[in-house]
């Protein structure tokens, strides 16, 4: 098991270096350039050469990308062109934000989708069968940004339920937490159904069902 984790979290590195590259060139590669964004579009076009020279714009893409990474290894992610802060510190400021919506939105997709799978395994092709796989297919279909608009529009602009921004209250992540959450929780829950599909018809649980288990013991702990 432990050289299965490490063998894990070593592919992580290649992993992570593609996906660094792929973003950096994109960026690279947009139309635009951090002396614009900095000076702004009145600048000359003098001023701008100049200073994409000091920040190594005008350098190969390898050897930006090199020293970039070379720079994350010791701690520096950056500058932001727009705000001139160190980016880490742009990060941090709002990764207290992140985590409580992110750990938030996934115990919630996990409450909401495993059971759901699970009572839709074991009640196949009921109506609360084809209701939850309805709406799993639409919430997992359905983008996670129109999903957040329309939960501003209605609840915030028609209803005036909840607040459309801030982070003040637990009223603030209602939606976030929602929008977030119930995508993921339609993928658990079409997971969740297939694989207990399977697992209700091995031997083991056939072997539990004729040993006189209650079917709640056999579902929620054998099969589960």
């Amino acid at each position: 098991m432990g050289k299965y984790i490490i063998k894990r979290l070593l592919l992580l590195i290649p992993v992570l270096l593609g996906l660094t590259f792929i973003v950096f060139s994109i960026i690279s590669l947009t139309p635009g350039d951090p002396a614009t964004i900095i000076l702004g579009p009145a600048a000359t076009p003098e001023a701008v050469q100049q200073l994409n020279h000091q920040l190594g714009y005008d350098q190969p893409l390898m050897l930006r990308f090199v020293k970039y990474v070379g720079g994350m290894l010791h701690g520096d992610f950056g500058t932001s062109y727009r705000s001139m802060e160190p980016v880490f510190k742009e990060i941090f400021a709002r990764f207290p934000t992140t985590l409580k919506l992110s750990t938030a939105a996934i115990i919630l997709s996990v409450i909401i989708g495993v059971p759901l799978g699970i009572l839709s395994a074991v009640r196949q092709y009921s109506l609360l069968d084809f209701g939850s796989m309805v709406t799993a297919m639409f919430l997992a279909s359905v983008p996670q940004f129109w999903l957040g608009l329309m939960a501003i529009l209605i609840f915030s602009v028609q209803w005036r339920l909840l607040p459309a921004i801030g982070n003040e209250t637990w009223k603030h992540f209602v939606m976030p937490v929602l929008t977030a959450a119930l995508p993921v929780a339609a993928r658990n829950l079409r997971l969740t159904r297939t694989t207990m599909l399977e697992i209700i018809r091995e031997d083991y649980i056939r072997t539990a069902r004729a040993k006189g288990a209650l079917e709640r013991t056999v579902i929620w702990k054998h099969a589960l």
